[in-house]
């Protein structure tokens, strides 16, 4: 079985997923208004971090000129996990994967001449992480639209399953910027106000920096308390370039593959993609009623930290096992009335809960799906 050992989120919330899952089951969020910020002419709503605080936490481990903003994050999120082990990084038998959308695109404003250029692929940013580390593997990168943090855990249980490693260090982030956030208002898909995800009000996506790690190993037994990574899928309905199958085709078919021959009366929530724009959260509703799974409680947590990329699908899996080992299913906070055509079971406040599995579902620009389920102890496998 595929097990979690040990897990870290960096996020405006908190530096920890402990910080992290107190704020959000006591309702916070740091989604706010930004205006003039990086000169944009349109002011956005987002949750971003304290650069400041991480320039300082950083100082205390490495040389801050040397890293760009968006390394730091992924180097101290994979440190404060690598920490809660006695994992040696630098062994042949542990892998480092990368999910992210955007690494340091920032490099491409001509104007930036920090660093050098080659650090806008996605695969240099990734090796400044594995040489921090001093890793003789080199790392694998998964850069698959908002679907990454899905994909990436996949790739690690492929990878642990080939028995090619036993330990992967699984990391996603995506830092704000400028490029990031001009794309999205090009689209017409941000909301001026804090995101409503399945919401009849609901008025477009929010955005947020954030780095989450998911460390894995291979075990033939566990105990009850072991988190296993179960089975995922992923689905490409080839729909269209930004917008998802009307019917839900990609997600219903990662659905199905995820569940297997589980019953729906054992997963504790679907823990969906819920990005509060139109189409997604109406494809979603339609998929999760196709899959059978219309009795099963759905949460969404961009309402508490914006979109976070490639780091969401890591992120959301961890406050998702957090919940369930505190026997409870998160609110989605900005949620008030149905909005979709397939009724969900949605609650704006923590609900309880004494089920031991969930499902992460995703979804993404040019009709991509995934889904992953996650069961504690392995019995719901």
């Amino acid at each position: 079985m595929i097990v979690s050992v040990a897990h870290n989120i960096l996020s405006p919330l908190g530096m920890t997923s402990a910080e992290n899952y107190a704020a959000v089951k006591a309702g916070r969020t740091e989604l706010k208004r930004h205006d003039g910020l990086w000169n944009l002419p349109e002011p956005f709503t987002a949750s971003l971090m304290d650069r400041e605080k991480v320039e300082d936490v950083f100082s205390e481990i490495a040389d801050n000129k040397r890293y760009t903003f968006f390394e730091k994050m992924i180097i101290l999120s994979a440190k404060r996990a690598l920490e809660q082990t006695s994992i040696d990084p630098t062994s042949s038998k542990v892998l480092f994967i990368l999910s992210t959308t955007k690494g340091n695109v920032f490099l491409l404003d001509k104007r930036e001449t920090s660093f050098l250029k080659e650090r806008v692929l996605l695969g240099a940013a990734a090796r400044q992480m594995t040489e921090f580390f001093h890793s003789s593997n080199t790392p694998i990168v998964v850069s698959n639209a908002c679907i990454s943090g899905v994909c990436a855990q996949i790739e690690a249980m492929r990878n642990l399953e080939s028995g090619a490693f036993d330990f992967v260090v699984t990391v996603g982030c995506d830092v704000q910027s400028a490029f990031i956030v001009s794309g999205f208002q090009s689209f017409k898909a941000l909301s001026m106000e804090s995101c409503k995800p399945f919401d009849a009000n609901r008025t477009g996506l929010n955005l947020g920096d954030a780095a989450a790690t998911i460390i894995y190993t291979r075990k033939d037994k566990i105990t009850e308390n072991e988190w296993v990574a179960c089975r995922g899928a992923i689905r490409n309905d080839a729909n269209h370039i930004s917008g998802p199958s009307r019917t839900g085709e990609g997600s219903y078919r990662a659905l199905k593959t995820a569940i297997g021959a589980l019953n729906p009366d054992e997963i504790a929530f679907i823990n969906a993609h819920g990005t509060a724009t139109e189409y997604n959260d109406e494809m979603e509703s339609v998929a999760i009623e196709r899959a059978g799974l219309a009795q099963v409680p759905v949460n969404g947590l961009k309402g508490y930290f914006g979109h976070t990329m490639g780091a969401a699908g890591i992120l959301e899996t961890i406050l998702s096992m957090c919940a369930i080992d505190d026997n409870n299913i998160l609110a989605t906070k900005g949620f008030d009335t149905i909005g979709v055509t397939h009724p969900l079971l949605l609650s704006n406040q923590n609900q309880p809960t004494d089920k031991k599995a969930f499902i992460k579902l995703l979804s993404g620009f040019g009709g991509c799906n995934a889904a992953l389920l996650m069961a504690k102890g392995g019995a719901s496998c």
